[in-house]
This record gives structure tokens, sequence and C-alpha cells, in this order.
């Protein structure tokens, strides 16, 4: 009896560390079990978002897009993100720090886009425009995607490092233009300075006509601007459809720096074709880059810090309710393992 029990639990023993390795092998298919594998989604008309990009190139695996239609503005989305009508969306990075700010429960996992020589914001007028300096905008119309996120915080940012008083920039008006009617509601006259990015901007200077106040490159450099954010339940509920995504994000940043132009712009240009939304792809040719500044858009901190700080500043924010380390997570991006930094446009 005392060898049958003996070898009884060395059978069992055997059988816990043969388990353990079946589990350890398969732990991605046993954790990805009844985690959803569908990711909704807003996207940008004629453009393609690096999700998009990275499920054409089949980073995604199995992970599905699921398009639920199309935003101008980056608050809304990180909100509808946070509400749960979407399962990731993308803003500013001022925006997705006043979103947690105000007790919302996202996370930023990855950097999506930023500045650099290449992809910026740029606030434009027509050339023969008497606005010249920071103190000409007092009164003056600004058109933008939406209010409270990148280029509203940029013009802020502008007004202040030029010393106006808040009482004159408070006299500076943003306007909400969707990007695509930016340029022609400017060379109309519709308002007074246009904020340009990306393929737009691009298409913008090629027609001529126009003349830069400043840009948010020359402002403060190379940066990473926005984050893709997804809610702590979704993150806790789906942990590795959420490193597949942001693994598949990080691999088509590194990509498109690493790809030729030609092909990156020619990959774009099918991608808008197949979705079949009537949508122009003339504006694609004049993509660049997507400006993030570190490598697979691993988050560094600084990138949310600059605008906690601003916010703070403004009286937006109580700062002291603002733990950075909670912003932000880069535990779901598998390209982490190289911590090499690669600077956009270089």
């Amino acid at each position: 009896m005392t060898t049958t029990a003996s070898t009884r639990r060395h059978f069992l023993s055997l059988l816990g560390l043969s388990a353990m390795a079946v589990s350890c092998g398969t732990t991605a298919g046993a954790a990805s079990r009844g985690q959803t594998r569908t990711l909704r989604y807003q996207g940008w008309a004629g453009q393609v978002t690096l999700p998009e990009l990275a499920e054409d190139l089949g980073y995604l695996e199995d992970v599905k897009l699921e398009w639920v239609g199309n935003t101008i503005s980056g608050p809304q989305d990180i909100q509808s993100a946070a509400t749960g009508q979407v399962d990731f969306g993308g803003a500013f990075n001022g925006a997705v720090v006043k979103l947690a700010a105000n007790n919302a429960p996202i996370k930023a996992v990855v950097s999506y886009y930023g500045s650099d020589k290449y992809a910026y914001n740029g606030f434009y007028v027509l050339k023969d425009s008497s606005i010249r300096a920071a103190g000409d905008l007092v009164g003056r119309k600004v058109g933008m995607n939406t209010l409270g996120g990148h280029a509203e915080a940029l013009l802020d940012l502008h007004l202040r490092r030029a010393g106006l008083p808040r009482g004159d920039i408070g006299k500076v008006e943003p306007l909400v233009v969707p990007p695509v009617n930016t340029e022609q509601a400017l060379r109309r006259k519709q308002i007074d300075v246009a904020v340009l990015s990306g393929i737009l901007r691009d298409k913008a200077l090629a027609t001529g006509g126009l003349r830069p106040l400043f840009t948010d490159y020359e402002l403060l450099g190379a940066f990473s601007a926005g984050t893709y954010v997804m809610t702590d339940r979704f993150l806790t509920r789906n942990p590795q459809t959420v490193r597949t995504f942001v693994t598949a994000v990080g691999r088509a940043i590194e990509w498109s720096r690493t790809t030729p132009h030609e092909e990156v712009v020619a990959r774009m240009t099918d991608i808008v074709k197949k979705r079949g939304r009537n949508e122009d792809t003339a504006p694609l040719e004049y993509w660049r880059s997507y400006g993030v500044a570190e490598r697979a858009g691993l988050i560094t901190g600084k990138e949310l810090q600059l605008w906690i700080d601003w916010l703070a500043d403004r009286g937006d924010i109580d700062k002291d309710r603002v733990t950075l380390s909670d912003l932000y997570t880069n535990e779901f991006n598998g390209n982490k393992a190289s911590s090499s930094v690669t600077k956009s446009g270089s």
C-alpha cells in the first residue's frame, strides 16, 4: 500500500507538471477564450489610421476591427471609449489627461500620432493677411477640427509664450470646422486662420497662396501628441486582445517608418479603396509620417506630464488629483523589449 501510494503521488506530481507545461504553452489561447476579438472603433474620412494599417498588414492576427463611423474629434472619440460606445479611442494627450482627471476609468496604451518635420499642425493665413504675430490674433477666428483638443491647446500655448494677457487670449475665437473644409473656409475668408495638418495641409500648401504663422513642431520640437486609450474594465477583461492590438499598432508605426514612401502610400490608397466609403484618395500622396516620437508608440510619460502642467496652470484640473503613473501603461506593448528610441523623421 505504501508503494501504491508513493506511485500515485509520483503520478499526480508528473501530471501536475505536465498540466503546467501545457498551460504555459497555450497561455495566449486559454487566456483569450471569452475575450472579445472584435474591436469597435471610429475612423477618419480619407485617412488610414494605424489600427487599419496594422489590420491590412496582418499584424492584428485574429483580432478584427469593426468600423462604427467616422469622427473629426479626438475628445469625442475617447469619450466614446470611456462610455463603451467603442472599444478604443484616440486623442490629443491633453484631452486624455483632462478626461482622466474627471474620473473617467481610462488608460493610455500606445502613442499613435505626433509632430515631426513631416507630420505637424500648422496655423496658416492667406498670404496677403495682415496677421503677422500672436497679438494680431486678438478678435480673429481660428478654424480647427475640434475644441478641447490638440489645436486649441497649441494655440493657447503659443499665445501664452508670446506674453499675451489672459483677457486678450480670451478674445481669440477658436471655431470648429471639419478638416476637409478648413482650407476652403480660409480661402473664402470665413475664418482668419486655418489649422492644417498631414495630407490636407500639404495639399493646401501645394495649391499655394497660404503663409504659416507657426507650427507645433516649431513650438515644441518632435513629440508624441496623442494616445489610444481603453477603459480599465476592457483591459482587465481582454488582456490578450489588448496586447495583440497594441503590439500591432507599434509594429505598424515601425513599418511606416522603414518602408519606402511610395509603398506606404500605395498600401493606404488600396485600403481606402477597398473599404468602399466613397472617399477621395488623392490627398494620400502627401502623407509623410505619423509623427510618433518614440519607438513603436511606447509611452514615456513626458508627453502626458507636459499637459498635466499646462491644464493645472490654466485651472482646468487639480494637479494633486492626477497621478502620472495611473494615466498610461506599456504593459501590453510587445515591442517594449527593445527599448531603443527612434525619432520620427530622422
